[in-house]
């Protein structure tokens, strides 16, 4: 085939499993299969539940996204997977498939950040991020503002992360308070539509004149939340819970997107990326770009189905990876659950990671 290989791209680090397959920036076809329903009764993702499933769809979901774009096996030029972080035997899962398909067909694997994949995710609806830009990831275990180069070949710089709770595990732990179903996100979202966000009084955590501009921090709104719930039960009076959920979901959105455009003015850059699975959230993406117009900033969202976690994403990385000349991972690459943000390319030589001063 002319130009670029097509690179398969495989996810695996939570509860999804997701095959993409992508070439020149383009997506040729891709399926996700989820065991989100088999978690829905814990509350929160099993590990070993997850891992399970993982190996019963991996094959199947790689067939689905072949046929979806007209291709087999045998086109294939390249395989790339997320290394981290995630659930440990989640990811051994990904892993342990990457390489046989890499084997099986002698071409080269890359070892990718899953979060880097979400980033690169922006890039299969509206070409290529322009450098530099700042990217806002937010998602059910992260929360960061980084200034991104040239996403293949640079490394990532962290203007802020969270100090504790990520937006979206936020979503969830007041959803449970809220008897709202599981993952917390969606039904904060849905039960919001019918809600006054101005009808609970909740804190703007981080925003105050002396605080860290570009840090995060939801602990204490979860916490704000909680005790207005349980006061009104206190009291024998069930919450409103369309107000909950609106102002929670309303003081979420305010503080990710002032601190966004925020970064993005400081530092003199003019495209603004949201990414990750909270960036799928209605309130979110509309103050997002309300905010952004008044600033004339850019924004760019993937569309919702790539918001959140799947293997197009993984595959758009990688093809990043490959038309840059990156060096394909060792034959004895492995997981890194924990593995921090410094570059796409998860490798045991990578530099350390930059922070702004």
């Amino acid at each position: 085939m002319a130009g670029s290989p097509v690179v398969l791209g495989i996810e695996s680090s939570c509860d999804e499993t997701g095959a993409g397959l992508v070439r020149d920036g383009v997506l040729l076809g891709q399926a996700v299969a989820s065991s989100m329903d088999e978690h829905a009764r814990f509350g929160g993702v099993v590990p070993e539940i997850a891992a399970r499933a993982h190996v019963h769809a991996m094959a199947p979901v790689v067939r689905e996204a072949l046929d979806r774009a007209g291709l087999t096996l045998a086109d294939v030029g390249a395989v790339a997977v997320t290394a981290g972080p995630g659930l440990s035997g989640a990811l051994q899962v990904g892993v342990a498939a990457a390489k046989s398909y890499a084997f099986a067909l002698g071409v080269p694997l890359y070892g990718v950040h899953h979060l880097a994949g979400h980033v690169a995710a922006a890039t299969l609806e509206g070409g290529p991020l322009p450098n530099p830009c700042v990217v806002l990831i937010v998602s059910g275990g992260h929360t960061s503002l980084l200034l991104v180069r040239d996403l293949a070949r640079d490394p990532i710089v962290h203007l802020g992360d969270t100090l504790d709770d990520a937006a979206g595990e936020c979503f969830d732990k007041v959803a449970r308070i809220l008897h709202l179903p599981y993952p917390g996100g969606p039904s904060i979202d849905r039960a919001a539509r019918a809600g006054d966000a101005k009808a609970v009084r909740l804190p703007r955590p981080l925003m105050g004149r002396d605080d860290d501009p570009y840090a995060f921090s939801f602990s204490g709104l979860k916490t704000a939340a909680a005790r207005w719930v349980e006061g009104h039960r206190a009291t024998g009076a069930e919450p409103h819970v369309p107000d909950a959920a609106a102002a929670l979901q309303e003081a979420v959105a305010d503080v990710l997107t002032r601190k966004a455009v925020r970064a993005c003015t400081d530092h003199g850059i003019s495209t603004l990326v949201v990414v990750g699975g909270v960036a799928a959230n209605s309130r979110v993406r509309e103050l997002a770009e309300r905010r952004c117009a008044s600033a004339g900033i850019t924004l760019r969202v993937p569309p919702l189905g790539l918001c959140t976690d799947n293997g197009a994403m993984i595959a758009a990385i990688g093809d990043l990876l490959v038309r840059s000349g990156a060096e394909p991972a060792p034959a004895d690459l492995s997981i890194d659950p924990s593995a921090p943000l410094e570059y796409a390319a998860l490798t045991p030589s990578a530099p350390a990671v930059r922070r702004a001063a």
